[in-house]
């Protein structure tokens, strides 16, 4: 039986929307209400999240979560967000509000950061309806009881050099439970972290500046050619 390929189709004007490697593709996903999702562009940045074919949108950032943040990239992101809502410097009532409302415009997941309480993410999975994501970065923590009894829906593991390391342990207390990861700087460490049992692989894309450079330097060479 023949193999039927996608066609391709690229516009002018889109030709340097940013692309997640394709090795994302070989990851299972994750089905949240009938959307499976691959790959999740780690990114605050509208002009890049506008510009990109990730199958979501994972919005994290090291200030204090608003909700004017959060809508700016819901209505822009045109696929799901997966929202920032704080859970170390800021924390308690506040993190649930933002939660809420990060739920009611609009967002796929809410974020909470590593320090967040394990009491206190069953109290927020309680209070909104979407996947409330916890993020994991150390091999120190309680890996088993922050998954499988601390109410999160998805674990989001951001170990850095360790990443692998975690979900292979993960995997071995729990073979089915949603797990993020960042993928690393390169294919071949974004296939280790498929490898080791992550389901979505969070892509961390070229900067304005970065894409800027090549662009500019190609234009210089058209000057000197005219």
């Amino acid at each position: 039986k023949m193999k039927r390929e996608a066609p391709k189709i690229n516009t002018q004007l889109r030709s340097h929307t940013i692309m997640v490697p394709e090795c994302i593709r070989n990851a299972s996903g994750i089905v949240i209400n009938g959307k499976r999702i691959k790959s999740l562009l780690f990114s605050t940045d509208v002009a890049v999240i506008s510009n990109c074919n990730a199958d979501a949108v994972i919005a994290v950032y090291p200030f204090t979560p608003t909700m004017q943040i959060t809508n700016s990239i819901i209505d822009v992101a045109q696929r799901p967000v997966f929202a920032g809502v704080g859970g170390g410097t800021t924390a308690g009532p506040r993190v649930r509000e933002i939660a809420l409302d990060a739920e009611l415009h609009g967002a796929t997941a809410v974020v909470l950061n590593a320090p967040t309480k394990t009491e206190f993410i069953q109290e927020l999975s309680d209070y909104v309806d979407i996947p409330v994501v916890l993020s994991i970065v150390s091999l120190d923590e309680n890996l088993e009881e922050r998954m499988l009894h601390s109410g999160a829906t998805i674990v989001n593991v951001s170990g850095g050099k360790n990443t692998v390391a975690i979900v292979k342990a993960l995997r071995e207390i729990s073979q089915d439970f949603p797990i993020i990861a960042t993928g690393g700087p390169n294919l071949e460490t974004i296939q280790a972290v498929i490898e080791a049992g992550a389901n979505a692989i969070t892509y961390t894309p070229p900067s304005n500046g970065e894409i800027f450079k090549a662009m500019m330097e190609d234009y210089r060479q058209r000057c000197q050619h005219q």
